[in-house]
């Protein structure tokens, strides 16, 4: 089993701390950002940042569907870690200055993908994929917070 990894970035024009703030808004922000290969979305507990726990399916593909329930850390300033807890899935977003008035914003999901063939298949697409899911989350994000 090999540790499957996927990662994309975006320069957002707004200051870190905006859109860190944004990005931990699961009671709100989180939640308009999403695009539709998320569904079932659920704030559980918490809703800002560190403690929250949220619920969501994540349809990658047509044929593949993860439930997750993530708890959600803040190891470190501009650093939010999702863990799932149905799976070995891991997501840290990463937001830190870069030039005045605006921000990187960096998402990185690493999971233990499956062996043989399949494995093979999905170290191969998934990556591609999921970094094509948040993306389009880290465009959402920037339209919320971007000043027009």
């Amino acid at each position: 089993m090999a540790q499957v990894e996927a990662t994309t970035e975006r320069i957002i024009q707004a200051d870190a701390e905006t859109v860190f703030d944004a990005l931990a808004d699961y009671e709100g922000t989180r939640a308009k950002i999403l695009p539709e290969h998320f569904s079932e979305y659920e704030v559980r507990e918490g809703g800002d940042g560190e403690g929250t726990l949220v619920h969501w399916k994540l349809q990658a593909t047509s044929k593949r569907i993860r439930d997750c329930l993530l708890e959600v850390t803040e190891p470190t300033d501009g650093e939010l870690v999702e863990k799932d807890r149905n799976s070995s899935m891991v997501t840290t977003w990463r937001v830190t200055p870069a030039g005045e008035g605006a921000s990187r914003a960096v998402v990185t999901t690493v999971w233990n993908g499956a062996g043989g063939v399949g494995g093979f298949f999905e170290r191969t697409f998934a990556p591609k994929g999921l970094a094509r899911i948040y993306d389009a989350v880290l465009a959402n994000l920037a339209g919320q917070v971007e000043k027009a």
